[in-house]
């Protein structure tokens, strides 16, 4: 007899579970877990990175990612406007910042600020300048066309209401627009905060005395001090208390967001 719509959907899912569970039990026959837990796990050595990891790499890591992101913001606000302008040259500027900094890797501005910028101007940058702007630059182009997008998406009758109560055109922008768009594009802001987290690990490009690691650095070096996998787990986990609650906070924007509309 045929089977059911319903009933192929159970065995369907029956067999995603007996195949999961398959590859679980795999794994947990073949592996070594003394070995597993002495590379990954050592108590020890994790115990030894504390408080430096937090009260060093971590408040690092925050300072880099947030001087990176606000001046990102305040670049891609400009851009977005830019963008936007009824001035042609102000448009092909943009486009072409925008499509640079997306096509090129952070990896290469990064190297371009830390050492081509300070030889070809014979200027030492301080080293929190130079990340903020390795970061911000990159940040920047991403975040242009996201504030670009939440421009274009309030309506265009909230223009035409300002400018009848005699608003010129730049106060209407500032006053109406621009927050509505920013409560439209907050959630896409929050997603670049967190990528901007994961990039701020280019720092060690830069090299980096003991009191300026972030956390990638911190764990790679402790890695080769303990000969031990551990430091890079306990990194892992500190990028984690960052970016989950903002991937959270994004979820809960994104929900509030759709409510509203």
């Amino acid at each position: 007899m045929a089977m059911t719509r319903r009933q192929r959907a159970r065995a369907i899912r029956a067999v995603q579970y007996a195949v999961l569970f398959a590859v679980l039990l795999a794994f947990v026959l073949a592996a070594d877990w003394g070995e597993l837990r002495r590379a990954f796990f050592d108590a020890e050595v994790a115990r030894s990175l504390f408080p430096d990891v937090i009260t060093t790499a971590l408040v690092n890591t925050v300072v880099y990612t947030l001087l990176g992101f606000g001046f990102g913001l305040v670049l891609g606000l400009m851009l977005a406007l830019m963008r936007l302008s009824q001035v042609p040259p102000y448009r092909w500027l943009s486009i072409a910042y925008i499509e640079f900094f997306r096509g090129v890797p952070a990896l290469l501005v990064f190297i371009a600020l830390g050492f081509g910028v300070p030889l070809a101007f014979q200027v030492a940058l301080d080293r929190y300048v130079t990340v903020m702007l390795a970061l911000g630059l990159v940040g920047a182009a991403y975040m242009a066309e996201t504030i670009r997008a939440g421009i274009q998406a309030v309506p265009k009758g909230q223009m035409e209401a300002a400018r009848s109560l005699g608003m010129s055109h730049g106060r209407a922008m500032v006053s109406i627009i621009i927050p509505q768009a920013f409560r439209i594009v907050l959630p896409p802001l929050t997603n670049e905060l967190i990528l901007l987290t994961k990039d701020s690990s280019l720092v060690y490009l830069l090299g980096l005395s003991l009191d300026q690691y972030e956390l990638s650095k911190f764990g790679r070096d402790a890695l080769n001090q303990h000969r031990s996998l551990t430091p890079i787990l306990v990194a892992g986990v500190c990028y984690l208390v960052i970016t989950v609650p903002l991937g959270h906070l994004v979820r809960r924007l994104e929900a509030r967001t759709a409510k509203a509309r």
